[in-house]
């Protein structure tokens, strides 16, 4: 018999971290390979851990809603034969510390001045760039009080940190103050009666706990407002050519291709030729600093079956045709209505584009997804009565028109650049020519 080590697999570059939310199987339980042994969930995306080999569950070394680190290891499998060495690619934990320290200490010399090596605590990469974003020092830091495995700072502790900093003195204090939050783990944890699930105390009212993802969410919306200066630009877009166009072409469009041709790489394609034209929409903050992006990478927000919201990336935007804009945004709407994202399908936005007119509505005033400093929502298409101007003088006709909705970070991000780029995308969608191809 021999004893094969199931580590947490890489999962992409930016991903370093995973919580396992669910064991799909049991000590002494039979596991055949490729079978699915755990769920884990990342910041935004939901994945099961498969087996690599078959055999016999003998020992989990991790528990329910427990943090893991990439390579580590997460079960022992007994199999028949020889021992069994984990692949190649798994990277030890000590790799990835070494790894992650390194880029830290390269981001650190051209974007921040808090240097993490200077702490012998560990903390997440997500942690890391909380603290960043918000100014906080390194002995700041190391004040908080952690909640997770080993006293390790989580996303919550540093979040409730940073709620309740504005009420306390920002001066570092020799013995760390818990927040009440904190405080309230801690009675949870040391409190020998199991936590009861509310009930309706009238017999009528239904009392549901939040999911894992809408917690989340929950925690980005409100961390977004409290860390931007939240401003919206309104402009109304006549998009009668691009209908007339997309109901022209869009049957030879899907036969020709296989994809359906929505509006949304239209839209998306417009977006991308004004970030170009305006990168100063393609920033992001960490503290005192502006980091101009590179690349265009475009998040596309996406509703869940379960009403969830998650924003999958379409990267390097700007160099796709509109057959390729089709292609990605089909691929990854379709792959987040059934569960399928990659970790590194939502890293690395540069900025976000939602489409609230799919619900019906006119127009939104979106939150800003951070870091980034902006985002558009596209209000439904309607036919209503407009002012047509020819040569022979003005009249009333039916044209198809619809609102885009800016919303950007006003302490980077003022009016005139808000306005001027939420423009130039209503001039790419009203200049569409209706003898382009595809």
């Amino acid at each position: 018999m021999a004893r094969f080590e199931l580590k947490l697999p890489k999962m992409g570059e930016s991903v370093a971290e995973a919580t396992i939310t669910n064991w799909l199987k049991e000590v002494g339980d039979r596991i055949e390979a490729d079978e699915a042994v755990l769920e884990i969930a990342t910041d935004k995306v939901d994945s099961e851990v498969p087996s690599e080999v078959s055999g016999i569950l003998i020992e989990k070394l991790f528990g329910k809603d427990d943090l893991v680190q990439v390579g580590e290891t997460i079960a022992i499998i007994e199999t028949e034969g020889g021992n069994i060495e984990a692949p190649v690619q798994d990277i030890s934990v000590a790799a990835v510390e070494e790894i992650e320290k390194t880029i830290e200490t390269v981001k650190e010399s051209v974007a921040a001045p808090i240097s993490f090596l200077e702490s012998d605590k560990f903390f997440s990469p997500l942690v890391k760039n909380i603290a960043k974003e918000e100014g906080i020092s390194l002995a700041e830091l190391e004040s908080i009080a952690g909640s997770g495995k080993d006293g390790r700072i989580t996303k919550d502790d540093i979040l409730n940190y940073i709620k309740n900093r504005g009420t306390q003195p920002l001066a570092v204090v020799s013995t760390p103050v818990k927040t009440v939050e904190a405080v309230k783990v801690d009675l949870v944890k040391s409190s020998p009666v199991q936590a009861v699930s509310p009930v309706s105390v009238n017999g009528g009212d239904e009392i549901i706990e939040m999911d894992r993802m809408r917690k989340l969410i929950s925690g980005y919306m409100v961390a977004s407002v409290q860390t931007s200066a939240h401003v919206q630009s309104f402009i109304e877009v006549d998009v009668t050519n691009i209908v007339k166009w997309r109901d022209k072409v869009k049957n030879a469009f899907e036969k020709r291709e296989g994809e359906k041709l929505t509006y949304t790489p239209i839209f998306m394609e417009a977006v991308a030729k004004a970030l170009k034209d305006y990168p100063g929409m393609n920033i992001s903050v960490q503290g005192d600093f502006i980091i101009k992006k590179k690349d265009i990478n475009l998040g596309m927000a996406a509703a869940l079956p379960n009403g969830n919201l998650i924003v999958p990336v379409i990267k390097n935007a700007d160099q796709l045709n509109l057959v390729g804009m089709a292609k990605a945004v089909n691929d990854l709407g379709n792959r987040a209505k059934i569960g399928k994202l990659k970790p590194d399908d939502t890293q690395g936005g540069t900025y976000t584009v939602t489409n609230v007119g799919t619900f019906g509505s006119v127009f939104g005033t979106p939150i800003i997804n951070q870091p980034q400093v902006g985002i558009l929502a596209l209000g439904a298409i309607r036919k209503v009565p407009a002012v047509i101007e020819t040569p022979e003088g003005d009249f009333i006709g039916i044209r198809q028109r619809m609102f885009l909705s800016h919303s950007y970070d006003h302490r980077v991000v003022d009016g005139a650049l808000g306005g001027a780029f939420v423009k130039r995308v209503a001039e790419y969608l009203e200049a569409f020519d209706v003898n382009r191809d595809y």
